[in-house]
């Protein structure tokens, strides 16, 4: 059998950006036309989507879904990702859809890989590089614009909104930062879905997600589908097979399409309003995600 194509690592990783933002899209129209709590609609997306993940995990040919319960320190990590990562990053990401739109959330949260830099930077004990500095600039003013439309009189969105839109950019450097061990031991698989699994189950104890709640008709059950499959399962699985084939500087570097269709999306299907300051901001931020990889790339090299 012939490995598969770098063209098909591009398209997957295009796709797997273009189902995580159309999942925000889908979340704010729960929020907002239905009803759904982002609380409730967290415990099941990880509840649901971490089993089947879990389920993949074990069913692998070398499976290591059971041995990473076999090692205390290992477990605990996890137990942290679980809360820590999976549940806080889903959930700021959530409620600041819900205070705000998926577009500002999702373009707030693309801030996060700044926070990566700035860890490390500090863990290496580092100056940050010209291109970190431009890339922080870029970031500032880019949030800036998104928040204030370039006005120092008054704010487009909420404090709360911004607050938990930044909140969730710290949480996903969080996500990125804190499994790397674990990754470098099990399969990413495993990794995730336990830390989703385990997250929903503790989750669940605040949000009782046994309590049905919203209006259920046709749209809402397509909505929660669309999160639950193609948001989560379907994403992460094609996402890391792009990594595999074109490797994770570059996937990661495509993924910058995830704002752009949470924002298009939202646009055309929600009515959200989206002028010209939020995608000069929203530019601004992809910029900075691009001159991060490159230069990740660079040193890599």
């Amino acid at each position: 059998m012939s490995s598969p194509s770098k063209a098909s690592g591009i398209v997957m990783a295009l796709f797997a950006a273009i189902f995580w933002g159309l999942s925000g899209t889908c979340a704010q129209y729960l929020f907002e036309q239905k009803a759904i709590e982002p609380g409730w609609l967290v415990s099941w997306r990880l509840l649901l989507a971490g089993s089947i993940l879990v389920v993949f995990a074990i069913t692998r040919k070398d499976s290591d879904a059971f041995r990473i319960w076999k090692h205390p320190m290992d477990a605990l990590s996890l137990l942290l990702f679980s809360i820590l990562g999976m549940v806080a990053v889903q959930y700021t990401y959530f409620y600041s859809i819900h205070l705000s739109n998926a577009a500002t959330a999702t373009v707030l949260q693309y801030i996060g890989p700044l926070f990566v830099v700035a860890f490390y930077a500090i863990k290496h004990r580092r100056w940050p590089v010209l291109i970190e500095y431009a890339s922080l600039l870029l970031a500032l003013g880019g949030t800036f614009l998104l928040v204030t439309h370039g006005s120092l009189d008054k704010m487009v969105i909420t404090e709360a909104a911004l607050f938990w839109g930044i909140l969730s950019a710290f949480t996903l450097a969080f996500y990125t930062i804190q499994p790397v061990q674990l990754l470098r031991k099990y399969s990413a698989a495993t990794v995730t879905g336990w830390g989703m699994f385990i997250g929903g189950i503790i989750f669940s104890i605040f949000t009782k997600p046994w309590q049905v709640q919203g209006v259920w008709d046709a749209g809402t059950w397509l909505a929660f589908g669309y999160i639950i499959l193609f948001g989560s399962v379907i994403a992460f699985y094609i996402f890391l097979r792009s990594v595999i084939i074109i490797g994770a500087p570059t996937a990661s570097l495509l993924c910058c399409v995830e704002p752009l269709a949470a924002a298009a999306v939202a646009v055309l299907w929600l009515k959200v309003p989206f002028g010209g300051m939020d995608w000069l901001g929203t530019l601004f931020v992809l910029i900075t995600i691009v001159l991060l990889t490159l230069g990740t790339k660079k040193e890599a090299a």
